[in-house]
């Protein structure tokens, strides 16, 4: 063996190791029951559309609820939902979106390119444009909005909290349901639901806390969602909260491109892995997983009022 041979068989190695973690993983084995993800970003993936669309339906993901995150998003998603009946639409300025909008954005860091401080009145523009969205009969919910308070800093936060009670008022008279992130923020997000008035209808997007928040959000009759790190071994917590979650409450998404399942954690997530996410749920749940497939099929359609 030459002195090159085992640096040259490392780097073959970590280059098909890096092939490995940038390719989809496989198609999971159909459920029988069909079922919704309640929160994907097909724009954030690389198949187009039709091809995402029609791999989740051959697993019986056969309902997509596509989620806007900034103006150029919330307006894709209405017309994406607008093309395609198995697909619905959420508007929003995201929690981290809305302090780029007052307070600038220099490095572009939201796929934007740079972008300087607008102030309050850019808000309230670009907050006009989600409630003109948000009227449209495509667009099924407002969100994701609410809070981050681990991208977000203190200097952030003021015009975060200003838009999540704004994006609250919007769902409210339009009818439509509340979808909200809440990163490192549940005591807030929680104390601003009370002080505006929860929306009828209001779902906690990649449910993120513990068993006892779980119970909190069920007296509250709020939807606690599901995606795929419910499956990673450091989530015990969540998985105690999804064990106390009403099954009546209880949807499941993937957010992808993001938070892809075990055993394929780390590669690109799309909405036809929801079967791994949910025969994981079922398990932690005690249930079949055509109970639960039911279950979370009606409590989607239900959540988003289609």
């Amino acid at each position: 063996m030459s002195s090159t041979s085992k640096p040259a068989d490392g780097a073959r190695r970590a280059s098909r190791d890096r092939a490995d973690k940038d390719a989809p993983p496989p198609l999971p084995a159909p459920l029988s029951v069909p079922v919704a993800d309640s929160h994907t970003h097909l724009d954030m993936q690389t198949d187009t559309v039709a091809q995402s669309l029609a791999k989740a339906a051959s697993v019986g993901v056969t309902t997509v609820v596509q989620v806007g995150c900034d103006l150029a998003g919330s307006r894709w998603a209405a017309e994406t939902a607008a093309a395609h009946p198995s697909v619905h639409a959420t508007v929003a300025l995201h929690p981290n979106e809305a302090p780029r909008i007052v307070l600038g954005d220099p490095d572009g860091w939201s796929r934007q390119d740079a972008r300087p401080a607008g102030g309050d009145a850019a808000l309230d523009a670009a907050l006009a444009t989600i409630d003109e969205l948000a009227a449209l009969p495509q667009v099924k919910g407002v969100g994701e909005t609410g809070l981050d308070h681990f991208r977000t800093g203190p200097e952030g936060r003021a015009a975060q909290e200003r838009s999540f009670r704004a994006h609250i008022e919007i769902a409210k008279r339009h009818g439509k349901a509340l979808v909200i992130h809440d990163r490192d923020a549940h005591e807030d997000v929680l104390r601003v639901l009370k002080e505006e008035g929860a929306p009828e209808r209001t779902v906690f997007h990649c449910f993120s806390g513990d068993a006892e928040m779980a119970e909190v959000c069920a007296r509250h009759g709020y939807y606690l969602s599901f995606a795929g790190n419910v499956t990673f071994k450091n989530a015990q917590p969540l998985r105690d909260a999804l064990a106390v979650a009403p099954p009546e409450l209880v949807l499941v998404e993937t957010d992808a491109p993001f938070l892809t399942p075990a055993p394929y954690r780390g590669r690109p997530g799309a909405p036809y892995l929801i079967p791994v996410t949910l025969r994981a749920m079922a398990e932690v749940k005690g249930m079949t997983e055509d109970a639960l497939a039911t279950a979370v099929a009606a409590n989607t359609a239900r959540a988003f009022g289609y």
